[in-house]
């Protein structure tokens, strides 16, 4: 077995490996880069970064994720998001998986997930593509060479995307498998080229390990201004967390995941991955140059085999096109990836009904029963099986399918902290307005960017606000940059009686979801959320 690159003192026979091929063990972009080209894994684009196609599988398999069911795993939230694996089924998979891998070219990366330097988390991926190799080079964070040597990791993850297993043999729901085993500290993913599986895989790893110690792993973005103050940007895929915190103004902290620990916050990866479809570079300059820079990888993108142009508007792959780039591709991005407590966290909503206000003040209680509820939209090309309209859902503290724990767990961390350090939590609607998807429109980005700086430079708090009726959400009357009707939602519709009925409706889906909760959670926030007194009353 040749061994190319720095390999760490912790070797491949503890993980057992055995007579593989050769070993490209932590090289840097530009050696994965060249593997990447000679191997005709990515074209490289006119711009230097490397494009991809992930095949039949453009975004995440929820339903082949899987966690080993064994000593450890009696806390664990089982149901439809965690789904249990037997222990002698993970170990015949892995058995086959270490014999696949003999004779076969492996790549591997020594990283970490984490930036404070007392909770950092060590993983390793050992992956038979180079391309999966610069993926998680660019999102984790990555060691200097004297911490390389010595890095024994925590989490084994296992890539083995050409490998499939077999569902009658294998006892999985089709040829793909995402298994995490905890008390091994290891994670398989086969049968899937969609990089995406690797980071949210290790992000549901985290969400397990952390909240023992007090920490609250959360799925949103993040950002500072020049006096420290930090913005929390909570949100599922497509609301817009990598493009509202990545501000020319601010500076970033992280795009998509973060852990609230006792001083304040850190970034739990060291990169982005950024949605590209209808990319601007008018619009989001920062992730446009991003995705336009060597080393930047592009997941599903078009490029023009002649010219090697990028085409951000083809969708004919999928709408869920990403680019992943590491976090210093960001001029204004924080060195350490760690700020201070929180001033204003922002709950991201795309709402497909277009009744939600584009942006309201929560209180507290408000605050646990929105975080719980996680409205949202899921928007097209992010899990396999979505079609092209948006489907409505409740995805448990804006990240269910990462959950490993009930989520009463977070959010019981999320409420003690906000209260401790005051902070100011804010319902922001990215969806629609002026009807429903399909008769709406989008609210603009310029609307929204106007919005979130007023309430981060304190303007809307000397605003007037009114009660919105169903919701009992408190909406400014004014914000500086946003004409007055766009603030009430019920004033862009054409029709008051249609408004009423697809308020009713989606209040109804409010009640019937947040049930689940009824004796988990204090009365007072129970009562916070819709009024169903006013289900059968039309507002004056």
């Amino acid at each position: 077995m040749q061994i190319d690159g720095m390999p760490g003192k912790y070797p491949l026979e503890h993980h057992g490996l055995y007579n593989l091929g050769r070993v490209y063990w932590n090289l840097k972009p530009s050696a994965l880069i060249e593997k990447v080209v000679q191997k005709q894994e990515a074209v490289l684009s006119s711009s230097g970064a490397i494009v991809v196609r992930t095949g039949k599988f453009t975004g995440r398999s929820p339903d082949d994720k899987f966690i080993v069911k064994n000593h450890v795993t009696d806390n664990i939230w089982w149901g439809k998001v965690n789904q249990p694996f037997q222990p002698e089924k993970f170990n015949l998979v892995l058995h086959k998986i270490r014999a696949y891998l003999q004779g076969r070219e492996v790549y591997i990366q020594d990283l970490q997930a984490g930036a404070h330097p007392d909770y950092g988390f060590p993983i390793r991926i050992i992956t038979e593509k180079a391309w999966a190799a610069l993926f998680a080079h660019n999102l984790f964070i990555r060691l200097p060479q004297d911490k390389l040597i010595q890095h024994i990791p925590e989490l084994t993850i296992y890539h083995c995307p050409d490998f499939q297993v077999h569902p009658s043999f294998d006892s999985t729901r089709s040829n793909i498998l995402i298994a995490l085993d905890f008390e091994k500290k290891t994670l398989i993913i086969a049968g899937t080229s969609y990089a995406g599986e690797i980071k949210k895989a290790v992000f549901t790893a985290l969400n397990y390990f952390y909240p023992p110690l007090g920490i609250l792993p959360m799925h949103c973005s993040a950002n500072q201004g020049s006096d420290g103050d930090v913005a929390l940007f909570f949100g599922l895929s497509g609301t817009g967390k990598t493009t509202l915190s990545s501000d020319p103004e601010r500076y970033l902290i992280g795009d998509d995941e973060h852990a609230w620990y006792n001083d304040g916050i850190f970034n739990l990866e060291g990169g982005c991955y950024a949605k590209t479809i209808h990319l601007r570079e008018e619009l989001e300059p920062l992730i446009w140059s991003a995705t336009h820079r060597f080393g930047a990888v592009l997941e599903n993108v078009t490029c023009d085999p002649i010219s090697r142009e990028l085409d951000f508007d083809d969708d004919h792959l999928t709408e869920n096109t990403r680019g992943a780039y590491p976090i210093t591709f960001i001029p204004n991005h924080v060195p350490g990836g760690i700020g201070n407590h929180p001033r204003h966290i922002f709950f991201l909503t795309a709402d497909a009904f277009g009744i939600l206000p584009p942006i309201a003040r929560l209180t507290h209680e408000q605050a646990m029963y929105y975080f719980l509820s996680g409205y949202t939209s899921k928007l097209a090309g992010t899990e396999t099986g979505l079609g092209a309209e948006p489907q409505a859902t409740f995805s448990a503290c804006f990240g269910a399918p990462f959950l490993p724990l009930s989520p009463t767990v977070y959010a019981n961390l999320l409420g003690q902290k906000t209260r401790d350090h005051s902070v100011k939590v804010w319902l922001v609607n990215t969806g629609w307005t002026g009807g429903a998807y399909g008769v709406g429109q989008r609210i603009s980005l310029r609307y929204t960017r106007a919005m979130i700086k007023a309430a981060l430079n304190g303007s809307l708090d000397h605003e007037e606000y009114r009660k919105e009726p169903y919701f009992g959400l408190e909406i400014p009357l004014h914000c500086q940059g946003v004409p007055a009707d766009i603030l009430d939602p019920r004033q862009t519709w054409s029709n008051p009686e249609e408004y009423h009925t697809q308020a009713q409706l989606l209040l109804s889906r409010f009640e019937k979801n947040f049930i689940q909760y009824a004796d988990m959670v204090d009365e007072k926030v129970w009562k916070a959320g819709p009024h169903p007194d006013n289900l059968n009353k039309t507002p004056t």
